[in-house]
Parts: C-alpha cells; structure tokens; sequence
C-alpha cells in the first residue's frame, strides 16, 4: 500500500531503464577500482598535509542539541533573561535562579497554514541529527530546505521538510491530507527566517504561507508564536503568549504527549506551562515572570 505522504512524479515507463541500469553500476565499478587504486599509490607523506575541508550539508552533523543558552544576569535569587519569541515580540523573563531556564536552554514554535492545512513548525531538540539519522535527503526545495523519510514511531505523521536557518534547524512534519509537490514548493519558497544578533530566530511567510499568531488555537492546542524551554528527559517550560488569557487552552502537543504532571498559569497574556515534579512545577508557576517591551 502506497505511502499516503509520498509525492509521486509522473511519467511513463521507460523501456531503456535496464540497458541504463547496467551503464550505471559498470561506471561505478570502474569509478570505485580507481578510487582503490589511488588511494593504494598515495603515499602517507601526500596525505599528511592536504588541508581537511568540512562537509557543510544537511546530511552531516555534528554533535549538540538544536537549543539557544542565553547569559543570564543574576541578583541575589533570581534572574533575568532577554529572549525574543519567534514572531520578533521581545521580553524579558525573570524567574529564581535555582530553576535554571538558561541551562535547559530555550528553542522556538510556532504553527502554520499551507493552503488552509495547518502544520506545526518545531526545533527538532537534537538538531537536524534527529531528523536525518545521518542518511540522505529524499530531494531538496532550496539551499536551506530538504525533505526527509517519515520517522519511526511518528505515529500520523509522513514525511519531513527541514529547514536550515543559521544554526538553527526547523522541522516541518507532514500529516494528512499530505501536502501535495506544489505546496511543499510553496512552504519551501515562502517560510523565511532570521536570526537576530543575540541568536534568537524570528519567523516570518509570505505567499500561500500564513503562520500562526499570538492567541490562535488549532485542535484545542495553543499554536501561536511560543519559546520552550528544555526537552529530552528534562524538565520544560513553554512561555505562549495569549491575549486576554483567554480560557479553554489545551496543553501543548510537546508537552502533553510526554505523559508527565505538567500545570500552566496566565497573568497579563502571557501563559507559563511547566512539566516535571511538583517542586519544579510550583516554583515556575510561581516564579516566572514575563515584561513584553
């Protein structure tokens, strides 16, 4: 049964594929004879001091997660962040110092609309590791835009588009009714990012790309502009801003699939998730504090 999120490009059968196919594999064993002849006749000398030039791709990844630390300032018990939240909104966060927000270290969310279908736009919390599990991409859309397999135990969810901003690295996880070629041209071509000179990324689209704002609720989830905080086996924390915190709000996806205790808070538009054990909870619901400027 045909993979529903796979793109099929049309045409017909070419009866000339098989002569093709035999072409092929001679040239590669001719190609790779050669490869193990040249490396046989180069001494260690010749090797010794070619420069190694980085392999600058999205197939291949260093080690880290896909996370930004900002410099906390400290008085007494408690510290003060600046962030900036993925629709360019800045803030300071003051929180006790003991949660350590700044070590969890922060990533951003935010939804969007193709067309009308709604998807979610996420910072894979290993990096571009997480998605590509060091393969090859099935194409790509753009210098910054690959797509991907569809992951194991993902569930609903097909195929991946990747996204390179600077350092960061965005997910786009397709579900149904897939995106068709055209509308992944369309994400590819019109999703845009920047990042601002403290490292934070902020959002934007244009074309058929809307992306969701402060307040905006998808299924019962909150899919506006949000930073989280954390991730893995840790503790998190979301920060989603929300005029009037207006009530029902579902927990994010993020957080509630985990299937750990986690509790929110509103004050002044600004709702504060928090997953983990009762104390970590208590003293972020308490504790944090949210100044838009």
């Amino acid at each position: 049964m045909a993979n529903p999120f796979d793109v099929i490009e049309g045409g017909g059968r070419d009866r000339r594929r098989p002569i093709g196919l035999v072409l092929v594999l001679v040239l590669l064993g001719v190609s790779f004879v050669g490869l193990v002849l040249s490396r046989r006749e180069e001494s260690p000398a010749a090797t010794a001091d070619r420069p190694i030039s980085p392999i600058r791709s999205l197939t291949r990844v260093g080690s880290g997660h896909n996370l930004l630390h900002p410099q906390p300032s400290v008085k007494g018990d408690v510290a003060r962040i600046e962030v900036v939240f993925p629709h360019g909104v800045r803030a300071t966060v003051r929180y006790p110092a003991e949660l350590g927000l700044e070590r969890l270290g922060l990533r951003p969310f935010r939804g969007l609309w193709v067309d009308g279908r709604f998807r979610q736009l996420t910072a894979p919390y290993n990096g571009e590791l997480e998605i590509t599990k060091g393969g090859e991409p099935i194409r790509s859309f753009a210098d910054n835009v690959t797509l991907w397999p569809r992951q194991a135990g993902s569930g609903s969810y097909g195929q991946v588009l990747l996204f390179a901003f600077g350092p960061w690295r965005m997910a786009l996880y397709d579900r149904l009714p897939g995106l068709d070629f055209a509308q992944r041209v369309a994400v590819a071509e019109g999703l845009r990012g920047q990042v601002t000179d403290d490292g934070h990324l902020v959002l934007s689209g244009a074309g058929r790309v809307r992306l969701a704002e402060p307040g905006d609720v998808e299924e019962g989830d909150p899919v506006g502009p949000q930073l989280w905080f954390g991730g893995g086996s840790t503790d998190m924390v979301a920060l989603i801003p929300s005029p009037g915190c207006e009530k029902p709000r579902g927990l994010p996806r993020a957080i509630r699939g985990r299937g750990r205790p986690a509790e929110d808070v509103c004050r002044d538009g600004m709702r504060v998730v928090a997953m983990g054990d009762e104390a970590f909870i208590g003293k972020a619901l308490d504790g944090i504090r949210i100044s838009v400027k």
